[in-house]
Formats: structure tokens, C-alpha cells, sequence
């Protein structure tokens, strides 16, 4: 069998995606994920934080969510459910520090869940920081131009 007739093989047993649904449900849920963040923001601004304030304590209160539906095996639940509209907004960040300390709690607090919380998003954070090293040095050198 050549490569071409086995990709043809596997075209035609492979299962078709609903991408259209799929979609449709990421949209959905991602939709309602930023409304119930701009709830929060209504709510911490109606009991008096500024704006700003109200934004970074609804942010920080979506990532407390995510991790603690993470630990009570929800957050997944949903996510299979949604993909990638519980994966891009600020929960999506969370439940991939929250996951991998979950899986490897059985190992210990420091072999497992210390060793093992940033295999995920340690990347994430590391090329991050050294981003915003880079683009803070090359605004600095073109303001002093």
C-alpha cells in the first residue's frame, strides 16, 4: 500500500468533526465565560472598586473558579465539551497550572505537585517574561533616540 492510498484509507474510516458545532460551542462557552467575567466586573464595581480594580478582581476571581472546578474534575468536563473556549480566555491559563498539580498530588507536595505544576504552563510563563524583557529594552532604546 502506498502513502497515498493509505492517507485515502484513513480519510474514509477516520470519523468526520462537527466543526460547525464545534464552533458553535467554543463561541458559546468562551461567550459566556467573558459575560460572567464582565459580571463580576458590574458587581465588584457596584460595591465600589474602580474600574481597573473591579477588572483585576474579576480576572482574579475567574482564575480562582477555573482552578478550583479543575480540582473538582469540572473545568474538563466542560472542556470537552467547549475545546478551545474554555482554553483561551484567562480560565484556560489556570486550569493548565491547576491540571498537572492535580495529577501528580499522589506523588507529594514536592516531588509531585511542586515539580509538576508549571510543566504546562512554564513555558508559557518563561518565553513571556523574556518577551516583555526584549520589547521593554527596544522601547526604551527607541524613546531615548
Amino acid at each position: 500500500m502506498t502513502d497515498r492510498e493509505y492517507e485515502k484509507l484513513v480519510d474514509r474510516m477516520s470519523p468526520r468533526s462537527p466543526m460547525g458545532m464545534d464552533c458553535g460551542k467554543a463561541f458559546v462557552i468562551g461567550g459566556l465565560i467573558c459575560a460572567l467575567g464582565q459580571v463580576f466586573i458590574n458587581c465588584y464595581s457596584a460595591w465600589g472598586l474602580e474600574k481597573e480594580q473591579a477588572s483585576t478582581a474579576a480576572s482574579m476571581t475567574l482564575v480562582a473558579l477555573s482552578a478550583l472546578l479543575t480540582g473538582l474534575s469540572v473545568y474538563d468536563d466542560i472542556a470537552k465539551h467547549a475545546g478551545a473556549g474554555t482554553l483561551v480566555p484567562i480560565t484556560g491559563f489556570a486550569n493548565s497550572i491547576a491540571a498537572p498539580a492535580v495529577e501528580f498530588r499522589t506523588e507529594g507536595m514536592i516531588l509531585g505537585v511542586g515539580a509538576k505544576i508549571f510543566t504546562i504552563a512554564g513555558p508559557v510563563i518563561v518565553y513571556g517574561l523574556a518577551a516583555s524583557v526584549v520589547y521593554g529594552l527596544i522601547y526604551w532604546v527607541s524613546s531615548q533616540l
